[in-house]
């Protein structure tokens, strides 16, 4: 069976414009929330402070039998003077035995007291599982802009590659696709941020490069296909040009795309806490770039092309001279 994926573009076009403001919405309402005040949930990377994850030791007789009270947790903050912090359940071996914390810049005392505050209220802590860690606000700052110009150097160097390689709509269209895999990705981790209290980290923004990578690959391959039929037979339809391309690529786009699939689910489900956010927003965002690059960029470029067909056709229809000869 054969796709003919320009005669449903509409649809394909409707479907990714809901996902991404979805991403939008969850982005402004995420910017809106005093605890968290950007497009995505910022992890410690980027913001700077102290991030403390405590969990109780269940190998002791007791403590462990009463569930974490969060509402205990955040008084025991505001007695510290950490009432604006950012406070979650962990889970651990299944029951949520932990409490991550996230807040301003501490000093060990002041860390010292906070542990011992909670441990006080909610049970004793295994030191083994506790993590403490801490990133001042000018680095954080630094991370953040580095990441951001790295995206845009290769959102640049991309378009002037493309345009070598290819022509100039080609390469527009390439990262008209780019982009929406990048808008989708990051809106699923805004919603994710809001709902499960996800943070992104530096790890996300080498997701988005390697995202980017990925989806333009799979780009290219359609694209050269595309051009090659061009040349060969140029007064083909440009639609069934594309969806011909598609078609001869489809099995190696799918194959690519689910081998690469399987081991970023391995190292989501088994990786350990630190990969699990990069390795879901590979899968997120690989997913997105096999989509884009059968349905949005081979779409748009069949789109724009059978646009100017019908403009030059326009211009070149003659001018009906009759009337005015008659006249004469």
């Amino acid at each position: 069976m054969k796709l003919s994926i320009n005669k449903s573009r509409s649809l394909w076009w409707t479907i990714s414009s809901a996902i991404i403001l979805a991403g939008f919405i969850s982005m402004v309402i995420s910017w809106q929330q005093p605890n968290i005040h950007a497009p995505l949930r910022l992890g410690l990377d980027f913001i700077g402070g102290t991030r403390l994850q405590f969990v109780r030791d269940c190998t002791k007789p007791g403590n462990c039998d009463k569930p974490i009270n969060i509402n205990a947790v955040r008084e025991v903050a505001k007695t510290q003077g950490l009432g604006d912090s950012s406070i979650q359940l962990i889970s651990e071996n299944g029951a949520e035995n932990g409490v991550l914390i996230r807040t301003k810049d501490l000093g060990v005392d002041q860390r010292t007291k906070l542990q011992n505050a909670l441990s006080e209220e909610i049970g004793v802590f295994d030191p083994l599982k506790n993590q403490i860690d801490s990133v001042g606000p000018t680095l954080g700052k630094e991370l953040l802009r580095s990441g951001l110009l790295a995206l845009i150097v290769s959102f640049i160097g991309i378009t002037i590659y493309m345009s070598f390689r290819f022509q100039l709509d080609f390469a527009v269209f390439a990262i008209v696709a780019l982009f929406h895999d990048i808008l989708i990705t990051v809106g699923a981790f805004s919603i994710f941020g809001l709902v499960a209290g996800i943070e992104v980290d530096s790890l996300f923004i080498v997701a988005l490069l390697t995202i980017t990578g990925f989806s333009v690959n799979d780009t290219v391959v359609i694209y050269d296909r595309i051009r090659e039929t061009i040349k060969i037979n140029p007064e083909r339809p440009i639609a069934e040009i594309v969806d011909d391309a598609v078609n001869q690529t489809l099995t190696r786009s799918i194959n690519t795309t689910l081998t690469v699939l399987l081991t970023l689910t391995a190292i989501f489900l088994f990786g350990g806490e630190t990969l699990r956010n990069f390795s879901l927003a590979l899968i997120i965002g690989f997913t997105m770039g096999a989509y884009s690059s059968i349905f949005i960029a081979s779409t748009l470029l069949t789109w724009w092309r059978e646009r100017n067909e019908s403009q030059l056709v326009e211009s070149l229809e003659p001018i009906d001279t009759s009337a005015s000869s008659q006249d004469s």
